[in-house]
């Protein structure tokens, strides 16, 4: 409930709607294949942090954690999860998801209708933006953000104005995926996290159909004090992390049995928007 990437704040209006056109006229393909997964390595987290939005950065996880009168933005050290630098939320706040944007950190709120702008160094205030609805996750592909709300359908925003530019429903079979949470844009899809369920969607930004399920059952402690949420990518080296709200562990794990991520990196390269706008990046 984040991505570093950065090629163009412009983003294509015209071609978000001719995008969801094509997506509601797309055809249901059978179920997605489910994959597992195999654990590269483990390191600790912090058990008291609930876990709403993750992501990597030059080195370190970029957290926000949630709960009213918890709610903090945190730059966290993978090796031994120390907590390098924090900032706490006003108590009336549930922080929520986290995206990297330029050099801004953008972190939502649950039912506040607020989302907290930060610098990315230093935590240093820099203002704020509303949106409708309630905020789950937030990643972005490089020319727009992207949210969840809960819902089934994913939320695209202007990343300068916050105007919402269009939404895309999300399927599988042709079922709507409800409850989809922190999300992460890893190589042309949208990695979510799916509220209570050790299952994460790879989905595909152009149409709105799961591509594939990653599933993680076992992966969390056992009772587990909270559900799998926390997807962070780390593109220079490939390595993908994930946690759980109040795990005392986070995991580097690779995907096994899955189809092979995309080539590029954002939604230009992969032809989400630009096929069909014909804008320029």
């Amino acid at each position: 409930m984040g991505s570093s990437f950065s090629r163009s704040s412009r983003a294509p209006r015209a071609g978000w709607l001719a995008l969801l056109v094509v997506a509601a006229a797309a055809p249901a393909l059978g179920q997605a294949p489910v994959c597992g997964y195999s654990v590269v390595a483990t390191y600790p987290h912090d058990p008291t942090a609930y876990t709403q939005g993750l992501l990597w950065s030059e080195g370190w996880l970029l957290e926000s954690t949630g709960l009213y009168g918890s709610s903090t933005l945190r730059r966290v050290e993978l090796a031994t999860g120390t907590v390098h630098q924090q900032i706490a939320l006003p108590s009336q706040y549930f922080g929520e998801g986290l995206a990297l944007w330029q050099d801004r950190l953008l972190q939502l709120t649950w039912r506040e209708h607020i989302a907290f702008v930060w610098d990315a160094t230093t935590f240093i205030p820099q203002g704020s933006f509303s949106y409708t609805g309630e905020g789950w996750g937030l990643t972005h592909d490089g020319r727009v953000l992207i949210l969840s709300d809960g819902t089934s359908s994913l939320r695209f925003l202007d990343p300068a104005t916050h105007d919402v530019l269009g939404s895309l429903p999300v399927v599988d079979d042709g079922e709507p995926i409800h409850l989809l949470n922190e999300l992460e844009w890893i190589r042309g899809e949208v990695f979510a996290n799916r509220l209570l369920y050790d299952r994460i969607a790879r989905i595909d930004p152009d149409t709105g159909r799961v591509l594939a399920w990653v599933d993680l059952t076992g992966l969390g402690p056992n009772p587990s004090p909270g559900p799998l949420n926390g997807i962070a990518w780390d593109d220079a080296t490939e390595r993908l992390f994930v946690t759980g709200k109040l795990w005392p562990s986070l995991h580097e794990i690779e995907m096994v049995g899955c189809p092979e991520l995309r080539l590029f990196g954002d939604g230009f390269e992969s032809g989400g928007l630009v096929r069909w706008s014909g804008a320029e990046p």
